[in-house]
C-alpha cells in the first residue's frame, strides 16, 4: 500500500506547456485553455484549468479533494488533458496511469509541488 496520504492543507501545481508547430513559438492568448483530467471508472474527476502564458504553459493547482470520493478504486490518478481553442478541442493527451507518488511523497509544506507534464507540439493551422 502507498505512503500516499494526501494532506488537506495540500495543493499541487500541473504544468503543461504547449508550442506552435513548424515555428516552435509558444502558443499563448486568452483563446487557449487548458483543462486537466483524473480518469477514472465511473466518470472522469475534472482538475481544474488555466489558461496559456506567454511562455505556452497551463498551470493547475488542486487540492486531495478534486481525487474522488472514499468510494474510488484507484489510489494513484491517471492524468490527462485537454487543449481548448475558443472553446473547441484541438488536443487530447494520452492517459498517464498511475502518476508516481514520489511526487506527491515528497511535498514540503509551504513550498508545494509541481508535477510537469512536459511540453506538447500543436498544430494551429487545424
Amino acid at each position: 500500500m502507498s505512503k500516499l496520504s494526501l494532506d488537506k492543507e495540500m495543493n499541487i501545481e500541473v504544468k503543461v506547456t504547449f508550442i506552435a508547430k513548424g515555428n516552435d513559438a509558444p502558443l499563448s492568448g486568452d483563446q487557449y485553455v487548458v483543462r486537466l483530467y483524473d480518469k477514472d471508472v465511473f466518470g472522469d474527476d475534472y482538475l481544474g484549468e488555466s489558461k496559456l502564458n506567454e511562455a505556452g504553459e497551463g498551470c493547475i493547482i488542486f487540492g486531495h479533494k478534486a481525487f474522488g470520493n472514499a468510494l474510488s478504486l484507484e489510489k494513484l490518478p491517471d492524468f490527462y488533458f485537454v487543449l481548448y481553442d475558443n472553446k473547441v478541442p484541438v488536443f487530447e493527451s494520452k492517459v498517464m496511469e498511475d502518476v508516481d507518488p514520489n511526487y506527491l511523497e515528497n511535498y514540503q509544506p509551504g513550498e508545494g509541488e509541481v508535477i510537469d507534464l512536459g511540453t506538447y507540439l500543436i498544430d494551429v493551422n487545424l
